[in-house]
């Protein structure tokens, strides 16, 4: 399989000089966002681990399911994507006519980088008698060696929609695949990869986080390690975690996933109060460093230019693709 050439993207990039380049704190970079979409026919998608100036700004904002649904059926000449680089290739591999732009062509993920596509290839040809179910936190080149993608929010159903005695390698995340394995009770082959994020969370700071608001809920992502997540009231995706605190009845919520969600939940639940659940370092919050790559004024930027863009090879798209159409096929069965 041929890499993503995102080295000559960032070259690209640099010569023309855009790096350099220094936007003027007078300008209002809302209302230059806004007029660019109309200009270009630009659509901009929006992780929600993103700033919050940046979830404003966007036109979708969601989870790697929903901007994967997003990105699938996105009219829009020019897809601005701001979120780490898997889910942007994923958008580039669902529309590879398209210009696809990044704010930030290093804003990776850790859990992605967990799995080399050359070390998976030699896992997978181990088992060959395993389907592969990746979630989509992976690179372009796992993904064309999987079977089916998932994501936190179809992973369950995606996990069940196999015959029981079919055997499984779930990759790359062995957290969310033994989260997975408990709630299924499939015995599955995990690959050992894992967030840097959703791995230092503390159990002892969350415990005492609770001995003071005694009436919150605790509520955590299944990329969490399991001592964490027996101390959660709810476990559940991104947007799993949001409408959960729309529709629950607490006032008070501990929330143990990246600090980026907080802004949504607050904007739709103003009279509760989100406390960001605290990791094993002296931060009192734990934000992804991938993620805050992306800032508004390089969202502006990228969108201005057009840079820089990603750029894939046609044949690990194509196969990348499979895998994603199945998994978009399933959710769709299931109404998610």
């Amino acid at each position: 399989m041929a890499d993503i050439n995102t080295e000559t993207a960032s070259q690209q990039l640099e010569s023309k000089g855009f790096l350099d380049i220094a936007v003027s704190p007078e300008l209002d970079l809302f209302l230059e966002i806004e007029k660019l979409k109309k200009e270009k026919n630009a659509v901009v998608l929006a992780h929600y681990y993103q700033d919050s100036d940046i979830q404003d700004v966007a036109d979708y904002l969601g989870d790697s399911l929903g901007l994967a649904q997003q990105a699938a059926k996105t009219s829009a000449d020019l897809i601005v994507f701001a979120g780490v680089h898997f889910m942007a290739e994923t958008a580039k591999i669902l529309n590879p006519n398209k210009k696809v732009v990044l704010p930030d062509l290093k804003a990776g993920c850790s859990l992605a980088d967990s799995a080399p596509g050359y070390k998976f290839k030699a896992f997978r040809e181990a088992h060959p008698d395993h389907v592969v179910i990746s979630y989509i936190n992976c690179k372009a080149e796992v993904k064309a060696l999987s079977d089916i993608i998932c994501t936190s929010s179809n992973a369950e159903k995606i996990v069940e929609s196999l015959p029981k005695d079919q055997k499984i390698i779930f990759a790359p995340d062995r957290n969310l695949g033994a989260y997975l394995v408990k709630k299924t009770g499939r015995d599955m082959l995990l690959w050992d990869g894992s967030c840097m994020v959703h791995e230092i969370f503390s159990v002892e700071r969350i415990t005492k986080l609770k001995i003071r608001h005694p009436e919150a809920k605790v509520i955590a992502h299944p990329e969490c390690e399991e001592p964490v997540l027996r101390l959660a009231d709810f476990i559940g995706s991104t947007t799993g975690l949001l409408n959960y605190t729309k529709k629950d009845t607490a006032k008070e919520y501990i929330v143990v996933t990246e600090t980026g969600i907080l802004h949504q939940m607050q904007l739709a639940s103003p009279e509760k109060t989100f406390i960001p659940g605290p990791p094993t370092n002296h931060c009192a919050c734990n934000d992804c460093p991938h993620m805050k790559l992306n800032t508004l004024e390089k969202l502006y930027l990228c969108m201005k230019y057009e840079q820089p863009e990603l750029l894939m090879d046609p044949a690990l798209m194509a196969a990348a693709r499979k895998p994603i159409e199945r998994m978009l096929e399933i959710s769709a069965q299931y109404g998610l």
